[in-house]
């Protein structure tokens, strides 16, 4: 996607967000190709981000608040302090993404591939991550989380 298409849909976006949703409307990046975009801080709340390749893209400090970003490609992004409160990253790759210091409140990671991600005791408050993949590394993060009798036979660690 080229970045004026791209600065369009993100000012459209943000008077939709801004105007109670009653104005524009919001971000259509369905399947969009944003490798490696500078998203940092943007305003994405309840954007359609599915299937979307966001691998390599700077979303550090971006809002992505009940955001719909199932089976995007999120592999190796920066989501530094994102705010991921609701969103739904069902089948979502996050290989090697950065998740420290993530709101993830109420996040769906179901079937995700969290494999090589790096995340901090926030993951506690996931909502959902059966049938999802971690790294070895991350069993101390997973097996904290208070549903994890509940989930633990679906997960995967590799």
């Amino acid at each position: 996607m080229n970045t004026d298409r791209l600065k369009e849909i993100l000012a459209d976006h943000k008077v939709w967000v801004e105007s109670g949703e009653q104005r524009v409307k919001r971000a259509d990046l369905r399947g969009a190709d944003l490798v490696g975009a500078s998203l940092n801080g943007a305003d994405l709340s309840y954007a359609d981000l599915s299937n979307a390749n966001l691998s390599f893209a700077d979303l550090s400090f971006a809002h992505l608040r009940n955001a719909d970003l199932r089976n995007a490609d999120l592999s190796n992004a920066n989501l530094w302090g994102a705010d991921l409160y609701g969103a739904h990253l069902n089948g979502a790759h996050l290989y090697g993404a950065d998740l420290r210091s993530t709101k993830l409140y109420g996040a769906q990671l179901v079937n995700a591939d969290l494999t090589g991600a790096r995340f901090e005791i926030e993951f506690k408050s996931v909502n959902s991550f059966r049938g999802a993949i971690f790294s070895e590394a991350a069993i101390p993060w997973v097996i904290l989380h208070p549903r994890w009798s509940e989930l633990a036979d679906s997960v995967k660690f590799v």
